[in-house]
Protein backbone atom coordinates (compact mmCIF):
# COMPACT_ATOMS: atom_id res chain seq x y z
CA UNK A 1 0.00 0.00 0.00
CA UNK A 2 1.26 3.74 -0.69
CA UNK A 3 2.40 5.82 2.33
CA UNK A 4 -0.84 7.02 4.23
CA UNK A 5 -0.73 10.15 6.20
CA UNK A 6 -0.39 8.77 9.56
CA UNK A 7 1.76 5.92 10.01
CA UNK A 8 4.71 6.98 7.94
CA UNK A 9 6.89 10.50 8.73
CA UNK A 10 8.90 9.94 5.81
CA UNK A 11 7.85 9.55 2.07
CA UNK A 12 8.07 6.99 -0.26
CA UNK A 13 11.39 7.03 -2.20
CA UNK A 14 10.96 8.39 -5.80
CA UNK A 15 11.66 5.30 -7.45
CA UNK A 16 9.36 3.53 -5.01
CA UNK A 17 6.88 5.80 -6.04
CA UNK A 18 6.91 5.25 -9.79
CA UNK A 19 7.53 1.63 -9.00
CA UNK A 20 4.79 1.11 -7.51
CA UNK A 21 2.31 3.39 -8.97
CA UNK A 22 -0.96 1.45 -11.12
CA UNK A 23 -2.38 5.04 -11.95
CA UNK A 24 -1.10 4.83 -15.56
CA UNK A 25 -3.00 2.08 -16.49
CA UNK A 26 -5.77 1.50 -13.58
CA UNK A 27 -7.22 5.22 -14.66
CA UNK A 28 -9.28 3.04 -17.08
CA UNK A 29 -11.38 2.29 -13.74
CA UNK A 30 -12.44 5.50 -13.08
CA UNK A 31 -16.24 4.84 -14.35
CA UNK A 32 -16.55 1.45 -12.59
CA UNK A 33 -15.07 3.08 -9.42
CA UNK A 34 -17.28 5.63 -9.10
CA UNK A 35 -20.21 3.69 -9.86
CA UNK A 36 -19.04 1.36 -6.81
CA UNK A 37 -18.26 4.58 -4.80
CA UNK A 38 -22.04 5.95 -5.75
CA UNK A 39 -23.93 2.96 -4.65
CA UNK A 40 -21.46 2.69 -1.42
CA UNK A 41 -22.39 6.26 -0.28
CA UNK A 42 -25.92 5.62 -0.83
CA UNK A 43 -25.57 2.70 1.00
CA UNK A 44 -24.01 4.25 4.12
CA UNK A 45 -26.68 6.87 4.38
CA UNK A 46 -29.31 4.40 4.38
CA UNK A 47 -27.86 3.03 7.01
CA UNK A 48 -27.37 6.07 9.24
CA UNK A 49 -23.17 5.26 9.26
CA UNK A 50 -22.74 8.97 7.29
CA UNK A 51 -25.94 11.80 7.06
CA UNK A 52 -27.90 11.69 4.13
CA UNK A 53 -26.40 15.43 3.28
CA UNK A 54 -23.31 14.04 3.42
CA UNK A 55 -24.32 11.61 0.80
CA UNK A 56 -25.69 14.19 -1.47
CA UNK A 57 -22.54 16.21 -1.25
CA UNK A 58 -20.21 13.11 -2.07
CA UNK A 59 -22.52 11.68 -4.88
CA UNK A 60 -22.99 14.62 -6.53
CA UNK A 61 -18.72 15.26 -6.05
CA UNK A 62 -18.57 11.70 -7.71
CA UNK A 63 -20.49 12.74 -10.47
CA UNK A 64 -18.43 16.16 -11.09
CA UNK A 65 -15.16 14.02 -11.34
CA UNK A 66 -16.38 11.97 -14.13
CA UNK A 67 -17.44 14.37 -15.94
CA UNK A 68 -14.28 15.72 -15.52
CA UNK A 69 -12.03 12.35 -16.76
CA UNK A 70 -14.18 12.15 -19.53
CA UNK A 71 -13.35 15.16 -20.74
CA UNK A 72 -10.14 15.26 -20.26
CA UNK A 73 -9.78 17.71 -17.66
CA UNK A 74 -8.68 15.43 -14.70
CA UNK A 75 -5.12 16.13 -13.21
CA UNK A 76 -4.15 12.48 -12.54
CA UNK A 77 -1.03 13.01 -9.97
CA UNK A 78 1.57 10.42 -10.22
CA UNK A 79 2.07 10.72 -6.30
CA UNK A 80 -1.42 9.46 -5.52
CA UNK A 81 -0.28 5.88 -7.32
CA UNK A 82 -3.80 4.81 -8.37
CA UNK A 83 -7.01 5.40 -9.45
CA UNK A 84 -8.97 5.17 -6.02
CA UNK A 85 -6.59 7.42 -4.44
CA UNK A 86 -6.70 10.23 -7.11
CA UNK A 87 -10.33 9.81 -7.13
CA UNK A 88 -10.62 10.75 -3.27
CA UNK A 89 -7.95 13.02 -3.31
CA UNK A 90 -9.78 15.14 -5.85
CA UNK A 91 -13.08 14.58 -4.14
CA UNK A 92 -11.84 15.89 -0.78
CA UNK A 93 -10.19 18.95 -2.86
CA UNK A 94 -14.12 19.72 -3.87
CA UNK A 95 -16.09 19.27 -1.28
CA UNK A 96 -14.19 19.35 1.71
CA UNK A 97 -13.45 16.92 4.49
CA UNK A 98 -17.15 15.18 4.26
CA UNK A 99 -15.04 13.42 1.10
CA UNK A 100 -13.15 11.69 3.57
CA UNK A 101 -15.96 9.51 5.17
CA UNK A 102 -16.26 7.93 1.63
CA UNK A 103 -13.80 5.40 2.74
CA UNK A 104 -15.73 4.61 5.99
CA UNK A 105 -16.62 0.47 6.08
CA UNK A 106 -14.26 -0.42 2.91
CA UNK A 107 -10.82 -1.17 2.27
CA UNK A 108 -9.06 -0.33 -1.22
CA UNK A 109 -8.78 -4.39 -1.39
CA UNK A 110 -12.47 -4.65 -1.86
CA UNK A 111 -12.54 -1.76 -3.66
CA UNK A 112 -10.43 -2.75 -6.82
CA UNK A 113 -12.24 -6.21 -6.62
CA UNK A 114 -15.61 -4.37 -7.26
CA UNK A 115 -14.24 -2.02 -10.49
CA UNK A 116 -12.32 -5.53 -11.91
CA UNK A 117 -15.91 -7.15 -11.88
CA UNK A 118 -17.41 -4.66 -13.10
CA UNK A 119 -14.71 -4.06 -16.02
CA UNK A 120 -15.16 -7.93 -16.78
CA UNK A 121 -18.98 -7.76 -17.07
CA UNK A 122 -18.92 -5.00 -19.33
CA UNK A 123 -15.82 -6.46 -21.12
CA UNK A 124 -17.69 -9.38 -21.49
CA UNK A 125 -20.81 -8.14 -23.03
CA UNK A 126 -18.70 -6.03 -25.56
CA UNK A 127 -17.09 -9.30 -26.14
CA UNK A 128 -19.98 -11.25 -26.63
CA UNK A 129 -21.27 -8.54 -29.44
CA UNK A 130 -18.23 -8.34 -31.26
CA UNK A 131 -18.59 -12.41 -31.68
CA UNK A 132 -22.10 -11.96 -32.41
CA UNK A 133 -20.70 -9.44 -35.33
CA UNK A 134 -17.99 -11.80 -36.69
CA UNK A 135 -20.96 -14.98 -36.65
CA UNK A 136 -23.39 -12.52 -38.60
CA UNK A 137 -20.39 -12.18 -41.32
CA UNK A 138 -19.54 -15.43 -41.66
CA UNK A 139 -23.47 -16.66 -42.20
CA UNK A 140 -23.84 -13.97 -44.65
CA UNK A 141 -20.75 -15.23 -46.49
CA UNK A 142 -22.06 -18.78 -45.99
CA UNK A 143 -25.47 -18.13 -47.45
CA UNK A 144 -24.22 -16.34 -50.62
CA UNK A 145 -22.06 -19.41 -51.39
CA UNK A 146 -24.08 -22.11 -51.05
CA UNK A 147 -23.05 -23.38 -54.44
CA UNK A 148 -19.81 -23.24 -54.06
CA UNK A 149 -17.50 -26.75 -53.42
CA UNK A 150 -14.19 -26.84 -52.26
CA UNK A 151 -12.29 -29.72 -51.35
CA UNK A 152 -12.35 -30.36 -47.91
CA UNK A 153 -8.70 -31.03 -46.13
CA UNK A 154 -7.21 -33.07 -43.43
CA UNK A 155 -3.48 -33.11 -42.80
CA UNK A 156 -3.80 -30.17 -45.37
CA UNK A 157 -4.07 -32.71 -48.22
CA UNK A 158 -6.90 -32.76 -50.50
CA UNK A 159 -10.31 -34.97 -48.64
CA UNK A 160 -13.63 -35.13 -49.30
CA UNK A 161 -15.29 -32.44 -51.84
CA UNK A 162 -17.10 -29.79 -48.73
CA UNK A 163 -19.58 -26.60 -49.51
CA UNK A 164 -17.84 -23.47 -48.93
CA UNK A 165 -20.96 -22.57 -46.84
CA UNK A 166 -20.02 -25.66 -44.80
CA UNK A 167 -16.55 -24.67 -43.63
CA UNK A 168 -17.68 -21.22 -42.86
CA UNK A 169 -20.67 -22.77 -40.86
CA UNK A 170 -17.76 -24.57 -38.94
CA UNK A 171 -16.24 -21.31 -37.45
CA UNK A 172 -19.65 -20.05 -36.57
CA UNK A 173 -19.69 -23.07 -34.33
CA UNK A 174 -16.10 -22.49 -32.75
CA UNK A 175 -17.37 -19.06 -32.28
CA UNK A 176 -21.14 -20.16 -30.67
CA UNK A 177 -18.35 -22.10 -27.78
CA UNK A 178 -16.59 -18.86 -27.63
CA UNK A 179 -19.71 -16.95 -26.32
CA UNK A 180 -20.54 -19.64 -23.76
CA UNK A 181 -17.60 -19.82 -22.54
CA UNK A 182 -17.46 -15.93 -22.16
CA UNK A 183 -21.23 -16.64 -20.41
CA UNK A 184 -20.35 -18.52 -18.06
CA UNK A 185 -17.42 -16.27 -16.84
CA UNK A 186 -19.96 -13.63 -17.00
CA UNK A 187 -21.47 -15.48 -14.19
CA UNK A 188 -18.75 -16.49 -11.86
CA UNK A 189 -17.90 -12.10 -12.24
CA UNK A 190 -21.50 -11.34 -11.20
CA UNK A 191 -20.37 -11.60 -7.62
CA UNK A 192 -20.44 -8.44 -5.20
CA UNK A 193 -17.37 -7.94 -3.13
CA UNK A 194 -17.71 -4.78 -1.31
CA UNK A 195 -18.33 -4.58 2.05
CA UNK A 196 -15.63 -7.68 2.56
CA UNK A 197 -13.07 -4.99 4.00
CA UNK A 198 -9.40 -5.43 3.60
CA UNK A 199 -9.77 -9.13 4.59
CA UNK A 200 -12.16 -9.94 7.31
CA UNK A 201 -15.43 -8.02 6.37
CA UNK A 202 -16.39 -4.64 8.25
CA UNK A 203 -17.31 -3.31 11.43
CA UNK A 204 -20.12 -1.56 10.16
CA UNK A 205 -23.89 -2.76 9.91
CA UNK A 206 -24.07 -2.41 6.39
CA UNK A 207 -26.12 -4.01 3.65
CA UNK A 208 -24.78 -5.53 1.28
CA UNK A 209 -27.88 -6.67 -0.55
CA UNK A 210 -28.59 -3.45 -1.43
CA UNK A 211 -24.55 -2.70 -2.57
CA UNK A 212 -25.71 -5.70 -5.13
CA UNK A 213 -28.95 -4.25 -6.20
CA UNK A 214 -27.58 -0.93 -7.18
CA UNK A 215 -24.51 -2.56 -8.88
CA UNK A 216 -26.41 -5.09 -10.60
CA UNK A 217 -25.14 -7.92 -9.05
CA UNK A 218 -26.83 -11.52 -8.48
CA UNK A 219 -24.67 -12.49 -5.76
CA UNK A 220 -23.03 -11.09 -2.79
CA UNK A 221 -19.81 -12.78 -1.99
CA UNK A 222 -19.97 -15.35 1.31
CA UNK A 223 -16.09 -15.14 2.40
CA UNK A 224 -14.47 -12.26 2.99
CA UNK A 225 -10.70 -13.82 2.67
CA UNK A 226 -11.51 -14.96 -0.28
CA UNK A 227 -13.61 -12.15 -1.96
CA UNK A 228 -10.54 -9.87 -1.47
CA UNK A 229 -8.10 -11.90 -2.88
CA UNK A 230 -10.03 -13.84 -5.95
CA UNK A 231 -9.12 -12.98 -9.51
CA UNK A 232 -10.53 -16.44 -10.90
CA UNK A 233 -12.77 -14.57 -12.96
CA UNK A 234 -10.04 -12.73 -14.89
CA UNK A 235 -7.94 -16.18 -15.39
CA UNK A 236 -11.43 -16.77 -16.60
CA UNK A 237 -11.61 -13.79 -19.00
CA UNK A 238 -7.82 -14.68 -20.44
CA UNK A 239 -8.34 -18.33 -20.92
CA UNK A 240 -11.68 -17.94 -22.86
CA UNK A 241 -9.75 -15.13 -24.79
CA UNK A 242 -6.86 -17.18 -25.41
CA UNK A 243 -9.14 -20.15 -27.16
CA UNK A 244 -11.08 -17.36 -28.64
CA UNK A 245 -7.55 -15.90 -30.27
CA UNK A 246 -6.65 -19.41 -31.23
CA UNK A 247 -10.18 -20.38 -33.27
CA UNK A 248 -9.61 -16.38 -34.87
CA UNK A 249 -5.64 -17.33 -35.89
CA UNK A 250 -7.28 -20.83 -37.60
CA UNK A 251 -9.51 -18.54 -39.80
CA UNK A 252 -6.72 -16.32 -40.16
CA UNK A 253 -4.33 -19.22 -41.55
CA UNK A 254 -7.22 -20.47 -43.61
CA UNK A 255 -7.77 -17.05 -45.15
CA UNK A 256 -4.01 -16.63 -45.53
CA UNK A 257 -4.22 -20.17 -47.77
CA UNK A 258 -6.89 -18.69 -49.74
CA UNK A 259 -5.98 -15.95 -50.88
CA UNK A 260 -2.37 -17.48 -52.06
CA UNK A 261 -2.04 -18.31 -56.09
CA UNK A 262 -1.53 -21.73 -55.43
CA UNK A 263 -5.22 -21.92 -53.61
CA UNK A 264 -6.73 -18.73 -54.78
CA UNK A 265 -10.43 -19.44 -53.35
CA UNK A 266 -10.68 -16.08 -51.99
CA UNK A 267 -9.37 -12.36 -53.30
CA UNK A 268 -9.24 -10.29 -49.83
CA UNK A 269 -10.65 -6.80 -50.18
CA UNK A 270 -8.11 -3.90 -50.65
CA UNK A 271 -8.82 -1.96 -48.12
CA UNK A 272 -8.03 -5.30 -46.04
CA UNK A 273 -4.40 -6.18 -47.13
CA UNK A 274 -1.06 -4.56 -47.99
CA UNK A 275 1.31 -3.97 -50.70
CA UNK A 276 5.17 -4.17 -50.30
CA UNK A 277 7.53 -1.89 -50.61
CA UNK A 278 9.69 -3.52 -53.70
CA UNK A 279 7.64 -6.02 -55.05
CA UNK A 280 4.79 -4.33 -56.58
CA UNK A 281 2.44 -7.14 -57.76
CA UNK A 282 1.90 -8.52 -54.06
CA UNK A 283 -1.27 -8.37 -51.96
CA UNK A 284 -0.45 -9.58 -48.75
CA UNK A 285 -2.50 -11.18 -45.81
CA UNK A 286 -1.17 -8.92 -43.40
CA UNK A 287 -4.07 -8.31 -41.55
CA UNK A 288 -4.78 -12.15 -41.26
CA UNK A 289 -1.17 -12.64 -40.18
CA UNK A 290 -1.31 -9.96 -37.43
CA UNK A 291 -4.22 -11.84 -35.96
CA UNK A 292 -2.63 -14.81 -35.39
CA UNK A 293 0.99 -13.32 -34.60
CA UNK A 294 -1.10 -11.71 -31.58
CA UNK A 295 -2.84 -14.43 -30.48
CA UNK A 296 0.65 -15.49 -28.79
CA UNK A 297 0.49 -12.37 -26.83
CA UNK A 298 -2.67 -12.68 -25.35
CA UNK A 299 -1.89 -16.74 -24.08
CA UNK A 300 1.25 -14.99 -22.63
CA UNK A 301 -0.71 -12.80 -20.82
CA UNK A 302 -3.22 -15.74 -19.57
CA UNK A 303 0.30 -17.74 -18.34
CA UNK A 304 2.03 -14.41 -16.61
CA UNK A 305 -1.19 -14.10 -14.83
CA UNK A 306 -1.40 -18.32 -13.59
CA UNK A 307 2.29 -17.49 -12.30
CA UNK A 308 1.60 -14.66 -10.23
CA UNK A 309 -1.53 -16.48 -8.82
CA UNK A 310 0.14 -19.78 -8.27
CA UNK A 311 1.83 -19.25 -4.62
CA UNK A 312 -0.31 -16.17 -3.13
CA UNK A 313 -1.37 -16.93 0.59
CA UNK A 314 -4.71 -15.23 1.74
CA UNK A 315 -5.86 -12.50 1.25
CA UNK A 316 -4.86 -9.66 -0.67
CA UNK A 317 -0.42 -9.09 -1.96
CA UNK A 318 0.66 -6.25 -4.03
CA UNK A 319 1.48 -9.58 -6.51
CA UNK A 320 -2.53 -8.65 -7.74
CA UNK A 321 -1.64 -5.46 -9.08
CA UNK A 322 -0.23 -7.10 -12.19
CA UNK A 323 -3.52 -8.61 -13.13
CA UNK A 324 -4.71 -5.52 -14.90
CA UNK A 325 -2.15 -4.52 -17.42
CA UNK A 326 -2.71 -7.86 -19.11
CA UNK A 327 -6.08 -8.25 -18.92
CA UNK A 328 -6.44 -4.76 -20.29
CA UNK A 329 -4.44 -5.51 -23.04
CA UNK A 330 -6.32 -9.32 -23.51
CA UNK A 331 -9.81 -7.30 -23.58
CA UNK A 332 -8.18 -4.75 -26.33
CA UNK A 333 -7.01 -7.47 -28.61
CA UNK A 334 -9.52 -9.74 -28.68
CA UNK A 335 -12.10 -6.74 -29.62
CA UNK A 336 -9.94 -5.61 -32.19
CA UNK A 337 -9.30 -8.91 -33.71
CA UNK A 338 -13.36 -9.96 -33.58
CA UNK A 339 -14.12 -6.09 -35.52
CA UNK A 340 -11.17 -6.98 -38.29
CA UNK A 341 -11.99 -10.43 -38.94
CA UNK A 342 -15.91 -9.26 -39.23
CA UNK A 343 -14.29 -6.91 -41.77
CA UNK A 344 -12.09 -9.76 -43.35
CA UNK A 345 -14.58 -11.96 -43.67
CA UNK A 346 -17.97 -9.23 -44.81
CA UNK A 347 -15.32 -8.20 -48.13
CA UNK A 348 -13.41 -10.71 -49.34
CA UNK A 349 -14.49 -11.99 -52.68
CA UNK A 350 -14.79 -16.10 -53.03
CA UNK A 351 -13.47 -17.50 -56.44
CA UNK A 352 -15.64 -20.18 -57.40
CA UNK A 353 -13.53 -21.17 -60.71
CA UNK A 354 -10.57 -21.83 -58.48
CA UNK A 355 -12.09 -23.77 -55.54
CA UNK A 356 -14.01 -25.76 -58.41
CA UNK A 357 -10.31 -26.56 -59.83
CA UNK A 358 -8.98 -28.03 -56.83
CA UNK A 359 -12.00 -29.81 -56.39
CA UNK A 360 -10.81 -31.34 -59.22
CA UNK A 361 -7.46 -32.35 -58.21
CA UNK A 362 -6.68 -35.70 -55.50
CA UNK A 363 -8.91 -37.24 -56.53
CA UNK A 364 -10.62 -36.49 -54.23
CA UNK A 365 -14.15 -39.23 -54.85
CA UNK A 366 -12.09 -41.90 -53.23
CA UNK A 367 -13.99 -42.48 -50.31
CA UNK A 368 -17.54 -42.59 -52.38
CA UNK A 369 -15.45 -45.25 -54.73
CA UNK A 370 -15.23 -47.20 -51.03
CA UNK A 371 -18.65 -46.47 -50.17
CA UNK A 372 -20.08 -47.67 -53.50
CA UNK A 373 -18.27 -51.29 -53.03
CA UNK A 374 -19.36 -51.63 -49.70
CA UNK A 375 -22.92 -50.54 -50.92
CA UNK A 376 -22.40 -53.72 -53.35
CA UNK A 377 -21.60 -56.25 -50.56
CA UNK A 378 -17.56 -55.78 -50.12
CA UNK A 379 -16.16 -55.26 -46.85
CA UNK A 380 -15.02 -51.90 -46.32
CA UNK A 381 -11.95 -52.59 -45.50
CA UNK A 382 -11.42 -54.30 -49.03
CA UNK A 383 -12.79 -51.42 -50.96
CA UNK A 384 -10.69 -49.26 -49.02
CA UNK A 385 -7.62 -51.46 -50.52
CA UNK A 386 -8.96 -51.85 -53.85
CA UNK A 387 -9.54 -47.62 -54.50
CA UNK A 388 -6.41 -47.79 -52.95
CA UNK A 389 -4.69 -49.91 -56.04
CA UNK A 390 -7.00 -47.99 -58.54
CA UNK A 391 -5.66 -44.69 -57.43
CA UNK A 392 -2.17 -45.74 -57.45
CA UNK A 393 -3.28 -46.59 -61.21
CA UNK A 394 -4.53 -43.49 -62.54
CA UNK A 395 -1.83 -41.25 -60.74
CA UNK A 396 1.05 -43.63 -63.20
CA UNK A 397 -1.52 -43.19 -66.10
CA UNK A 398 -2.22 -39.15 -65.44
CA UNK A 399 -5.90 -39.91 -65.61
CA UNK A 400 -8.26 -38.00 -63.10
CA UNK A 401 -10.60 -41.27 -61.84
CA UNK A 402 -13.80 -39.90 -64.12
CA UNK A 403 -11.64 -40.57 -67.62
CA UNK A 404 -11.11 -44.47 -66.72
CA UNK A 405 -12.80 -46.84 -68.78
CA UNK A 406 -15.31 -49.10 -67.52
CA UNK A 407 -12.71 -52.02 -68.32
CA UNK A 408 -9.97 -50.22 -66.14
CA UNK A 409 -12.45 -50.00 -63.62
CA UNK A 410 -13.41 -53.32 -63.71
CA UNK A 411 -9.87 -55.24 -63.28
CA UNK A 412 -10.08 -53.72 -60.03
CA UNK A 413 -13.53 -55.40 -59.11
CA UNK A 414 -16.50 -57.28 -60.53
CA UNK A 415 -18.31 -54.79 -58.32
CA UNK A 416 -18.03 -52.10 -60.62
CA UNK A 417 -20.45 -51.39 -62.88
CA UNK A 418 -22.04 -48.99 -64.92
CA UNK A 419 -23.31 -46.60 -62.73
CA UNK A 420 -20.00 -45.83 -61.09
CA UNK A 421 -19.87 -42.91 -63.28
CA UNK A 422 -22.69 -41.32 -61.80
CA UNK A 423 -20.49 -40.93 -58.95
CA UNK A 424 -20.06 -37.56 -59.31
CA UNK A 425 -18.70 -34.25 -56.76
CA UNK A 426 -22.38 -33.44 -56.80
CA UNK A 427 -23.83 -36.62 -55.10
CA UNK A 428 -20.76 -37.11 -53.04
CA UNK A 429 -22.10 -33.94 -51.28
CA UNK A 430 -25.64 -35.30 -51.43
CA UNK A 431 -25.03 -38.65 -49.46
CA UNK A 432 -23.43 -36.64 -47.06
CA UNK A 433 -26.99 -36.27 -45.81
CA UNK A 434 -26.59 -36.30 -41.95
CA UNK A 435 -27.20 -33.88 -39.21
CA UNK A 436 -24.43 -31.74 -39.35
CA UNK A 437 -23.17 -33.51 -42.94
CA UNK A 438 -22.19 -31.01 -45.73
CA UNK A 439 -25.07 -31.88 -47.79
CA UNK A 440 -26.62 -28.81 -49.11
CA UNK A 441 -29.92 -29.36 -47.60
CA UNK A 442 -28.03 -30.00 -44.40
CA UNK A 443 -25.63 -27.18 -44.65
CA UNK A 444 -29.77 -24.88 -45.62
CA UNK A 445 -30.74 -25.89 -42.38
CA UNK A 446 -27.47 -25.35 -40.76
CA UNK A 447 -27.41 -21.44 -41.95
CA UNK A 448 -31.20 -21.00 -40.32
CA UNK A 449 -30.00 -22.39 -37.47
CA UNK A 450 -27.54 -19.98 -37.29
CA UNK A 451 -29.58 -17.00 -38.12
CA UNK A 452 -32.41 -17.62 -35.65
CA UNK A 453 -29.18 -17.72 -33.07
CA UNK A 454 -28.20 -14.92 -34.33
CA UNK A 455 -31.68 -12.96 -34.47
CA UNK A 456 -32.10 -14.24 -30.68
CA UNK A 457 -28.78 -12.38 -29.89
CA UNK A 458 -27.37 -15.33 -28.05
Amino acid sequence: MSHIRGRFKKAADEKVAAYTSSLPFDWRLYRHDIAGSIAHARMLARQGIISESDSVIIVQGLEAIEREITRGEFDFKAELEDIHMAIEARLIEKVGEVGGKLHTARSRNDQIALDLRLYIREAIARTIGNFRELQRALVNLAEASMEVVMPGYTHLQPAQPVLLAHHLLAYFEMLQRDVGRFDCCRTRADVLPLGSGALAGVAYNVDREFLARELGFSQVSQNSLDAVSDRDFILEYEAAASISMMHLSRLAEEIILWSSAEFDFIELDEAYATGSSIMPQKKNPDVAELVRGKTGRVYGHLTAFLTTMKALPLAYNRDLQEDKEGLFDTADTLLASLDICTGLIATLKVNTEGAAKAVGRGHILATDLADYLAKKGESFRTAHEIVGRLINYAVKKGKPLPELSFAEYSNFSPLFGEDVYAITVESSLAARDTVGGTAPKRVAQAVAAAKKILGQGQ
